[in-house]
Order: C-alpha cells, then sequence, then structure tokens
C-alpha cells in the first residue's frame, strides 16, 4: 500500500474546523513546525521585560541570573513539550482534550480560566507593544495604536491554523535576526555587564530571589501548556510524539531564555536610564542609531506572541459551549482585550507583574491531571473526550484539593492587609514552592485514584 499523498498548507483560506476533531483526511505538517511555532512565539515582548526585571528590579547579577533562567525555562519547556505531544494523536484543541479528565461540563472551570488568562496575556502584549511604539513615535495615541493592534492580531485569529503556522515561521527568522542585532550591540560590553552589582545588593542569593526568578521564568514558558495541542493537533496520528515533544521543547526554552538573557544583559548595561525612562526607554538610548530597530524587535514580538493568544482564546470560548461561529469569539476576545488595556495602561507595571505570577496557581494542578490522565493511565482518547460525562468528581475534588494545600507555599506580588497565604513560603526564605506542590500532589493523587479505579487494579 502508498503513502497518503501529503496535504499542503492553506494559509490563504479561513480555517474551517472549530474545536472539533481533525478528521485523518485534514491532517498535514512536519513535526519541525512545533520548533518553529514555539521559537518564534517566544522571541517576545514579555521575556525581553522577565529579564530586564531580574537584573534592573530583583536585585540579580547577570552572572546570578543566568543558571536560574536556564532552568525555569528547561522546565517550562519540559511542561510545553509534554501538552503539544498530546496534540497528533488525539487531534483536538488542549482544552477539550481535558474534557476526558474534568467531564464536559467540569471541564468549564479550567476552560474558563483558560480565557481570562489568554484574554490577560493578549492584554499585556497590547499594552508592551505601543508602550514601544511610543519610544518611536511619542505622539502617538495610545487607544488609537491599540485599536489597530487589535485588529491586525483578530485578522491573523481568523484565517487560523495555517496561516499562524506561516507567519511564526516568518517571525522565526524575522525575529531571531533582530535579537541577535542587540546581542552584538552588547557583546563589546559583556565584560561589563558581568561584574555588575544593582544598586542595594549585597551580591550574595537568597532563597526567595532564587524562587522569585525560577517562577517567574518557569511560568511563563510553562503557561503555553493550555495552548500547546492547539497548534500539533493537525499533524498526522502517526506523527512521533518525541520529536513533537522535544521539538516544542527546544523551540519555547531556547528562545525564551535567549531574550531573557538579552534582558537581563541590557537592564545591567542601562539600569540607570531603565530606572528613570522604563523598560524601552534605556533599550532604546542603548540601540543609539539602532533604537528604531530595536522597538520593531519589541513591537513584532508581541504579535507573534498574540497571534497564539487570541486563536486559542477563541478556541476556550467554544470549549464552554458558547453556540457562535470561531470569528465572533476572535472578535469578542479582541474587544475584552482592548478595552482592559486601555482601562490597566496606566498601573501596568503592577499588573503585570501580579498577572505572571498568579498565572499558573490554576495552571499547575489542572496540568498534572491532564498529563497523568494522558500518559501514565491511559484515560485520555479520543473516544473519552467525545464521550465525556458530564463531571468528573474525583478530578474536579483533586483540583481543589491541591490548590487548597498549596495555598500557605503561595507567595504572589499582591499588597493584600493579612493574607491568607504565604505562611509557609517564609521557610523557605520566601520562595514561592505552591506551583511544584500543586503539580506534584495533583500528579500523586490522580495516578493512584485511575489506577484504582481501572477494571485490572486488583490483578
Amino acid at each position: 500500500m502508498g503513502m497518503a499523498p501529503k496535504l499542503p498548507d492553506k494559509p490563504a483560506s479561513v480555517e474551517k474546523i472549530g474545536i472539533e476533531h481533525v478528521p485523518d483526511e485534514s491532517r498535514h505538517g512536519s513535526p519541525n513546525r512545533t520548533f518553529t511555532l514555539w521559537f518564534a512565539a517566544n522571541l517576545t515582548i514579555a521575556d525581553y521585560v522577565i529579564g530586564v526585571l531580574t537584573t534592573v528590579y530583583f536585585g540579580l547579577t547577570l552572572g546570578q541570573a543566568v543558571p536560574i533562567l536556564l532552568a525555569g525555562n528547561l522546565l517550562g519547556g519540559l511542561l510545553l513539550g509534554l501538552a503539544a505531544g498530546m496534540g497528533p494523536s488525539l487531534g483536538f484543541p488542549q482544552m477539550l482534550s481535558s474534557r476526558a479528565s474534568f467531564g464536559r461540563r467540569g471541564n468549564y472551570i479550567p476552560g474558563a480560566l483558560n480565557w481570562v488568562s489568554t484574554v490577560g496575556w493578549f492584554t499585556v502584549n497590547t499594552i508592551l507593544a505601543v508602550v514601544a511604539l511610543q519610544v518611536v513615535v511619542p505622539g502617538v495615541n495610545f487607544i488609537f495604536a491599540a485599536a489597530a493592534y487589535v485588529v491586525i492580531q483578530a485578522l491573523i485569529a481568523v484565517y487560523g491554523h495555517d496561516f499562524i503556522h506561516l507567519f511564526e515561521k516568518v517571525m522565526s527568522v524575522a525575529l531571531g535576526l533582530l535579537f541577535l542585532l542587540i546581542f552584538l550591540l552588547a557583546v563589546p560590553r559583556l565584560t561589563e555587564a558581568f561584574v555588575y552589582v544593582p544598586q542595594g545588593a549585597t551580591g550574595a542569593l537568597s532563597l526567595g530571589s532564587i524562587g522569585l526568578v525560577l517562577v517567574v521564568s518557569f511560568s511563563y514558558l510553562m503557561s503555553w501548556s493550555p495552548y500547546a495541542s492547539d497548534y500539533s493537533r493537525y499533524l498526522p496520528g502517526s506523527s512521533s510524539r518525541r520529536r513533537v515533544l522535544l521539538l516544542a521543547m527546544a523551540g519555547g526554552a531556547a528562545a525564551s531564555f535567549a531574550v531573557e538573557f538579552i534582558g537581563a544583559l541590557v537592564g545591567t548595561l542601562t539600569a540607570p536610564q531603565t530606572l528613570a525612562q522604563g523598560y524601552f526607554g534605556g533599550l532604546n538610548e542603548f540601540a543609539g542609531a539602532y533604537g528604531a530597530l530595536a522597538m520593531a524587535t519589541l513591537i513584532l514580538g508581541a504579535f507573534a506572541a498574540d497571534a497564539l493568544n487570541l486563536y486559542t482564546n477563541s478556541l476556550s470560548a467554544l470549549v464552554l459551549d458558547v453556540r457562535a461561529p470561531r470569528w465572533m469569539t476572535v472578535a469578542a476576545g479582541g474587544a475584552v482585550g482592548f478595552i482592559v488595556a486601555v482601562l490597566v495602561n496606566s498601573s501596568f507595571e503592577v499588573f503585570f507583574e501580579n498577572f505572571l505570577l498568579a498565572l499558573t496557581y490554576w495552571i499547575m494542578p489542572w496540568l498534572a491531571i491532564v498529563l497523568v490522565d494522558y500518559y501514565l493511565s491511559g484515560r485520555t482518547t479520543v473516544e473519552s473526550i467525545t464521550g465525556a460525562k458530564s463531571f468528573d468528581l474525583a478530578a474536579l475534588g483533586i483540583y481543589g484539593v491541591s490548590i487548597l494545600v498549596s495555598i500557605p507555599f503561595m507567595l504572589p506580588l499582591i499588597a493584600v492587609p493579612n493574607p491568607p497565604f504565604g505562611y509557609l513560603a517564609q521557610t523557605f526564605g520566601g520562595a514561592d514552592l505552591s506551583y511544584f506542590i500543586s503539580f506534584g500532589l495533583a500528579a500523586v493523587l490522580t495516578y493512584f485514584v485511575r489506577m484504582k479505579s481501572r477494571p485490572n487494579a486488583g490483578a
């Protein structure tokens, strides 16, 4: 029997499949595309900000920051890769696949949370893109620029899967070269950067500072996990799961670490200017004659990330059984993101830090349950997704318990009088370990509950 003909991408056509199963006759593409997609999506403006925060605001030296950022991105990339590996065999978007774990209506909880998360990230990148534009064109109106940005992103999301893969492939090259230019501008001052000690820093690492940088870098990359299968579900079912996993991990971790390193590097070289002029004013002054190109890099990086944010947001709305065509859910998500961007723009720094650190609180136990059900218990199949019951009380109970147990370990950057969290975090030097506590507990409980309920459990 001959091999089935390889189907071409159709980036010029609006995607017709929503959250339903991708049939075999519509499968196409190579696992290699998972590398370019996650590479481009993480050559972003938000990663650059994380790097600047590390050395300018969190007080680490560049030498201290590098290994922590590397560890955070490797851990986050591994979870992203594991989630992406589910796509080819299941043929469903990531959030729809978790119906096998939580039930159709029980899955509304993580589905709604992911909708909020994707709108939040869309808002973050919209603000950052316009702020970067205002550095180059100081008189540009925020509302007008944000509206134009949202319209362009909505068009990309409406065209959908194949267009997004083409767009990210182009961005992986363009953004790779632009960030390389910024790095090359800093190369003559590498020695200066590595001997720099932030003002007020003692030069000694604490558990709290290690934990903060680890969690920020880890949480950003890991937070793509609820999106992952959205962009691998069209791959043929025979695609190597290991290859998809490794390529998604490599693309995301390499890009995220590289841009965070560049942000930390430029931050050490421009600390006074950054503190006085903001994240991008410092970079613009540092780049000199190439300032406009540096700002273009950040703006295009926001486009690369938000192409995924808005598309996945539209799928998350459909997972909630919203009866609307996908283009309408794209429009709704874009409109909400635009409104929130306008409202929080004046207090963006606080919004970004709090949002980033709080983001993974809901994702980690959900992800642990989903990964155990797919990779260990064998519970997640096409049939278990399409025939999911309304609620899986075991999974919902494990999810709730895991979050509750992790609360004493939480230490988000939120000013709350007498907060109901963080008591045990102080035992570990102020390091926020709640993400790992909730993930580990949910994984262990899910494994034992699923194994006990299998028909051959007593054998």
